[in-house]
């Protein structure tokens, strides 16, 4: 396993530097060289904030976590990886050609209550025209709308992009490669 760790405002020591690779070590031992792990340490008011996201072949698992000091939200982020891929397990034993990799992962895995698993419906499809507009109108649109995203296409490179709301207020967008 890669694992890149980036410090925001903070410095990452070498005792947290080790620490990190010790607790996303385990992961390694089931997903193999293949799978990248980034990691990011940023202060978060009084707080500590680490974000985790592995990316293990074609997917995506990811964790932010708050806590008073890193190592605590070091652990929990780690916990919430694990609840997120045993969460899934189900689903992932059901389509086993694409997740592979899991296998051995999923051995060592209690599987989680009967009553625990429901599986999310797509319950609503939805339809609507692409209109060009640049971020900004994009965003005065989102508003307008009430929502949390919107689809659009970008006036200047012709790709389809999203604009989106951040926790934090703010907004971003999310601009494919293909």
């Amino acid at each position: 396993m890669k694992i890149n760790i980036n410090g925001k405002g903070i410095k990452v020591g070498d005792q947290l530097h080790q620490r990190i690779e010790e607790k996303l070590g385990k992961f390694n031992r089931f997903f193999g060289d293949d799978t990248i792990a980034n990691v990011k340490v940023r202060p978060e008011k009084d707080q500590k904030c680490i974000e985790v996201t592995l990316k293990i072949q074609k997917h995506y698992y990811r964790a932010e976590t708050i806590a008073d000091d890193v190592f605590t939200a070091l652990d929990l982020a780690v916990e919430v990886l694990e609840g997120q891929i045993r969460k899934h397990k189900t689903k992932i034993e059901k389509q086993i050609h694409d997740y592979a990799y899991m296998k051995e992962y999923l051995k060592t895995q209690p599987t989680p209550p009967a009553e625990a698993v429901e599986e999310p419906k797509i319950i609503k499809r939805k339809t609507f025209d692409i209109i060009p507009m640049d971020p900004d109108e994009a965003v005065l649109q989102m508003e307008m709308l009430g929502h949390s995203f919107l689809l659009y296409l970008d006036m200047d490179t012709e790709k389809v992009c999203v604009v989106y709301k951040r926790k934090d207020g703010n907004y971003g967008i999310i601009e494919p490669q293909y």
